[in-house]
C-alpha cells in the first residue's frame, strides 16, 4: 500500500493532467452538444473532433503557463480557487481567438457554455480535494489521545495553525474552539472551528467545552494586553503554549506548530520592551574597534550579537571561559556569512594585568564594554576574596589600560545589588562604580556605568531554575514569600548598555525604568499554572529562607544620588557622588593586600569603610 502511495506522489503531475484532460473533454462535449441540440452528435463528428483538438491544445498550454499542475489542491484556499478560475478563463479566451481568427466562429452561445461548464468542472474538481481533506480531518479529530485545544485569537496566525494541524496527521491537537475580542467575529467559524466568545470568558469556555490545552496565537499585541490574557488563561489551570512571532518561526525553519513554545517569564512582564535605537545612539560604534569582556557570557554574547549589526571595524571577544567565547564566535560567523567580519577572540583573565596591558597596547581599542564579573551572590558570600580579585581589581586593570591607551568610551556593567549592598558581590560592584566615577574625573576616556536588575534567562537567573523545577515535578524553591525583584530581558539589558554608551559624557551611572517590580512568589505561581499545574497541589512551592547577603527587595538608586532624565524616556542618570581621592586610593591598596592574603575578616572591614551603605549580615549580627 505504501509503495502505491509513493508511486502516486511521484506521478502526481501526470495524474492531474489526465483528470484535467477528461474534464476539458467533458466540458467541450457538453457545450458542443447543448449548442447543437444533439447529444449523439450525428452529422457533427468531424467538426467536433477538429475543434476538440484545438481546445485541448489551448487548455494544455494555458495550464502549463499558469503551473496549475504544481498546486497541492487539497490545501487550496480562496486565492488558489480564484487563480484556477483565471487560468480557465484564459484557456477559453485563447480557444476563442484561435477559432475565430483561423477557423469558423462557433457562435457566442458555444463560447459562453464552454466557459461556464469548464470553470464549474475545474473548480468542483478542486473542491472535491478540499472536502476529502476536511472529512479526513474529521476522522483525525476523533482519534484518541489528542488534546482538546482552545486557540486564543482569530487572526491569520490562527488560520495558519489550523491549516497545519489539518495537514500533519501526527499532531497532538483537536481544535475545539477559538476566542477573540472582536465581537463581530463571535459566533462565526474559521475553517470549521467556531469562535465561542471573548478572552474575558476563557475560564468559563474552557470548563464548558472540556478544553485540555490553550494556544495563544496573537502575535501583534501590547505586552500589557498579553499579560492580561495570560493571567486569564492561568485561572484555568491548563497548560498554555504560545505561537511565536513570524520572525521566530522563519528563523526556526520549523512548521508553525513545531515552533510553538511554552510561556516564558518575559511574556508576563506586561510592559513594552526596551529597544535600542541604532540610528540615534549607535554611531559611536560604527567603524571602531570594540572590546567586550566576558563576551562568552549571557550579557556579553548578546552585546556581541548587537554590536556586529552596527558595523564596527573590529570586534574583540575576551573571556576566560573558552567554550563560551568559541560558541558566540561561531554563531556570529555563521549568521554573517554574507559579509566580511573582523572578529577576534582573546582567551584571558581580566586579573592578568600584563596580558590586559599588552592587549590594549596592540589592538588600538576605541570602545570597551566590561561584562566580565563574578556575579553569583551565594558563591561570593563564601568566596569574597575572589569577588574582590576579579570584580574590583580585574576592573582596575581594564580601567588603567583604557586610560593609558586613550580608549574613547568605557562602559561598566553594574547591578542594582550595588545599591545599599548586603552581600560581597553587590559591594564589589559598587566599588567598581566608584572606580568608574573616580577615574572619569582625571581621564580623557569617558567612563560610565550601567545599572540594571535581574536579567531573565541569564546564567544563574531564577527563571531557568523555576522552569527546570517545574519540568521535574517540583518543588519550586522561593527564598521568601515577600521577596520582589525588577526584571528585564537580555536584549533589553544590552539595549540599555549600548544606549548608555551613546548618551555617555563621562561619570554617569545609568539606570532603566523597568516598570513595576515582580513578586517572585507570584511569578512562580503563574509559571506553574501556565505549565498546566496547580500550585501547592500538583507542584509545591517551598520557601527556603533568604540566602546569605540576599535582600527582600532591590533598589536602583542610592538616596543621595537622585535622578535626572535623558533623551531616552526609559533611561535615567543617577547623580555622581563625590569620592575623596586619598581615602579611596588608600582603601584600594588595603583591599588588594587583604585579598591577596585571602583575609576575609579584613576584606569585610575594608569594604565596610569604602562603601558606607554596605550592611553585611555578619556585621549586623556581631
Amino acid at each position: 500500500m505504501r509503495n502505491i502511495q509513493d508511486m502516486l506522489k511521484s506521478y502526481r503531475k501526470y495524474i492531474l493532467f489526465f483528470f484535467f484532460f477528461l474534464l476539458w473533454n467533458i466540458a467541450f462535449y457538453l457545450s458542443f452538444a447543448i449548442n447543437k441540440n444533439s447529444f449523439a452528435l450525428f452529422g457533427y463528428e468531424d467538426v467536433f473532433i477538429r475543434y476538440l483538438v484545438i481546445a485541448n491544445i489551448c487548455f494544455s498550454v494555458t495550464f502549463l503557463i499558469f503551473k496549475l499542475y504544481d498546486k497541492i489542491w487539497r490545501y487550496a484556499d480562496i486565492e488558489d480557487f480564484f487563480y484556477a478560475g483565471i487560468a480557465t478563463f484564459f484557456a477559453n479566451f485563447m480557444f476563442f481567438i484561435v477559432t475565430v481568427v483561423f477557423y469558423a466562429n462557433l457562435g457566442i452561445r458555444m463560447y459562453v457554455l464552454l466557459l461556464l461548464i469548464s470553470t464549474f468542472l475545474m473548480i468542483m474538481f478542486r473542491l472535491v480535494y478540499r472536502i476529502n481533506k476536511f472529512l479526513d480531518n474529521k476522522g483525525l479529530y476523533e482519534v484518541e489521545n489528542k488534546k482538546r485545544l482552545m486557540i486564543v485569537g482569530g487572526g491569520e496566525t490562527a488560520v495558519s495553525v489550523l491549516r497545519e494541524i489539518a495537514k500533519y496527521s501526527a499532531n497532538q491537537y483537536i481544535p475545539i474552539c477559538i476566542v477573540d475580542d472582536d465581537r463581530e467575529k463571535v459566533g462565526r467559524r474559521i475553517l470549521g472551528i467556531k469562535i465561542e466568545g471573548s478572552t474575558y470568558e476563557i475560564p468559563q469556555i474552557c470548563e464548558k467545552m472540556n478544553i485540555e490545552e490553550i494556544l495563544f496565537s496573537i502575535t501583534a499585541i501590547s505586552p500589557s494586553e498579553k499579560k492580561r490574557i495570560l493571567d486569564m488563561c492561568a485561572k484555568t489551570g491548563l497548560k498554555v503554549r504560545i505561537v511565536p512571532n513570524i520572525y521566530e518561526v522563519v528563523t526556526s525553519g520549523l512548521p508553525i506548530t513545531s515552533a510553538i513554545r511554552r510561556v516564558r517569564a518575559e511574556d508576563l512582564l506586561g510592559r513594552e520592551p526596551i529597544i535600542f535605537d541604532h540610528k540615534q545612539y549607535g554611531k559611536y560604534i560604527v567603524g571602531k574597534t570594540v572590546l567586550v569582556t566576558g563576551g562568552g557570557g549571557s550579557i556579553g554574547s548578546e552585546l556581541c550579537r548587537q554590536i556586529v549589526t552596527l558595523h564596527p571595524q573590529k570586534l574583540i571577544i575576551l573571556d576566560i571561559y573558552e567554550n563560551g567565547a568559541y560558541d558566540i564566535q561561531q554563531e556570529i560567523l555563521l549568521n554573517n556569512k554574507d559579509r566580511k567580519l573582523n572578529l577576534e577572540v582573546e582567551i584571558a583573565s581580566i586579573r592578568d594585568e600584563t596580558k590586559i596591558d599588552k592587549l590594549f597596547k596592540e589592538k588600538n581599542i576605541d570602545v570597551v564594554f566590561h561584562a566580565a564579573a563574578h556575579k553569583h551572590v551565594p558563591l561570593m558570600e563564601t568566596n569574597p576574596e575572589e569577588a574582590v580579585k576579579n570584580n574590583v581589581f580585574g576592573t582596575m586593570n581594564l580601567v588603567k589600560a583604557a586610560d593609558k591607551y586613550k580608549v574613547k568610551k568605557f562602559v561598566q556593567i553594574s547591578t542594582d545589588k550595588a545599591v545599599n549592598p548586603t552581600n560581597f558581590m553587590g559591594a564589589t560592584k559598587r566599588i567598581c562604580e566608584m572606580i568608574i566615577q573616580f577615574m572619569d574625573k582625571s581621564s580623557e576616556t569617558e567612563f560610565v556605568a550601567v545599572r540594571f536588575g535581574n536579567v531573565l534567562g541569564s546564567n544563574g537567573s531564577v527563571v531557568p531554575l523555576f522552569e527546570e523545577q517545574i519540568k521535574n515535578g517540583g518543588p519550586v524553591t522561593v527564598t521568601h514569600p515577600e521577596i520582589i525583584r525588577y526584571f528585564m530581558t537580555i536584549p533589553e539589558a544590552v539595549s540599555l548598555v549600548l544606549t548608555a554608551g551613546g548618551l555617555a559624557q563621562g561619570g554617569e551611572i545609568f539606570v532603566l525604568d523597568m516598570g513595576e517590580p515582580v513578586k517572585i512568589k507570584d511569578l512562580a505561581e503563574n509559571l506553574i499554572r501556565l505549565s498546566g499545574f496547580i500550585p501547592n497541589e500538583q507542584i509545591r512551592i517551598e520557601y527556603t529562607g533568604l540566602r546569605p547577603g540576599e535582600k527582600l527587595y532591590e533598589e536602583l538608586l542610592l538616596d543621595e544620588e537622585g535622578i535626572k532624565k535623558t533623551k531616552s524616556k526609559k533611561i535615567y542618570i543617577g547623580n555622581p557622588i563625590d569620592i575623596e581621592k586619598s581615602e579611596f586610593e588608600s582603601g584600594l591598596e588595603e583591599l588588594k593586600a587583604a585579598s591577596e592574603k585571602n583575609d576575609v575578616k579584613e576584606i569585610e572591614r575594608i569594604i565596610s569603610f569604602m562603601v558606607p551603605t554596605f550592611h553585611h549580615k555578619s556585621l549586623s549580627d556581631s
